[in-house]
C-alpha cells in the first residue's frame, strides 16, 4: 500500500488498486470532463474572439475523460465522494446531492458556476467565491468580495485550477477530524494544500509529469512558507 501524505506521478487507476474497500473517508476529485485538449496538446484558444489574451496550458495525451470503470473504482475505495463536473458525465450518480460553486465572475465568458456531485446529502449547497483571472475572492466568508491585494492571489499553474479556499470550505464542511482524503486528479495541488492546512491525511495522483512537477513545487513552497511563519 502506498504511503499517505504524498503526491504520486502515476495513473490513479493503478494507485487505487493498492487500497482496500472504503479505505478513504472522502474523495474530492476533479477529473477531465471533455475531450479535445489531449488531441491538440494545449488548453484554450489560439485566437481570442474577445481581443483578450488567453493563457495556453500544456495538456498531455494522458488527459482522459473518466470511464465507468473509474467511477466504480472510486466508489469502491471511498466512503463518500465529491465529484466536480458531474453534470458533464454520462454516468448515473447514486444520489441527488449537489454542490454549486458560484465563481462570481461577472461578465466573464467562462461558466458562472461549477457543479459537483456530493454523496453526503440529498440537497443542493452553494459556495460563493470569486475566481476569474486576477479577480479572486477575499476569504471563505467574503468570497464574493475581490481580494484587492493581488500579491496575495494564488498563482495559476493549471487550466482547471480551483482555489485552495474552495477545498478548505469543502473539508471544513464535509470532513471530520482524522478523515483520510483522496484526490485522483491533483492538477495544481490546491486540494492537497487544503488538506495539509487543515491537518487531514491525504493521497494524490497526477498522471502528467509536467503538472506533477509544478504541483510538487507549489506544495514544497507552501509548506516551507508555513514553517517560516
Amino acid at each position: 500500500m502506498l504511503d499517505l501524505n504524498a503526491l504520486y506521478n502515476m495513473d490513479c487507476m493503478d494507485g487505487m488498486k493498492q487500497f482496500p474497500d472504503k479505505f478513504f473517508d472522502l474523495a474530492i476529485v476533479d477529473p477531465p470532463y471533455f475531450s479535445g485538449p489531449e488531441k491538440r496538446l494545449y488548453y484554450g484558444k489560439r485566437i481570442s474572439t474577445t481581443n483578450i489574451k488567453r493563457r495556453e496550458y500544456h495538456v498531455s495525451e494522458s488527459w482522459k475523460v473518466p470511464s465507468e470503470a473509474y467511477f466504480c473504482e472510486l466508489f469502491r475505495v471511498s466512503k463518500n465522494q465529491i465529484i466536480w463536473g458531474c453534470n458533464y458525465y454520462d454516468y448515473t450518480f447514486p444520489s441527488s446531492g449537489r454542490i454549486v460553486w458560484d465563481k462570481c465572475n461577472g461578465a466573464s465568458t467562462f461558466s458562472d458556476c461549477e457543479i459537483a456531485y456530493c454523496s453526503i446529502h440529498e440537497s443542493v449547497r452553494l459556495f460563493r467565491y470569486m475566481w476569474n483571472g486576477m479577480m479572486q475572492g477575499k476569504s471563505i466568508s467574503e468570497g464574493h468580495i475581490m481580494q484587492r491585494n493581488k500579491s496575495l492571489n494564488e498563482i495559476r499553474i493549471h487550466p482547471t485550477q480551483k482555489p485552495v479556499a474552495l477545498y478548505e470550505w469543502l473539508l471544513s464542511r464535509y470532513a471530520k477530524e482524522g478523515d483520510i482524503i483522496i484526490d485522483t486528479h491533483v492538477g495544481s495541488a490546491s486540494s492537497l494544500i487544503a488538506c495539509h492546512n487543515l491537518d487531514h491525511r491525504y493521497i494524490g495522483f497526477e498522471i502528467d509529469k509536467h503538472y506533477y512537477e509544478l504541483a510538487t513545487k507549489r506544495m514544497e513552497e507552501h509548506f516551507a512558507q508555513l514553517r517560516l511563519i
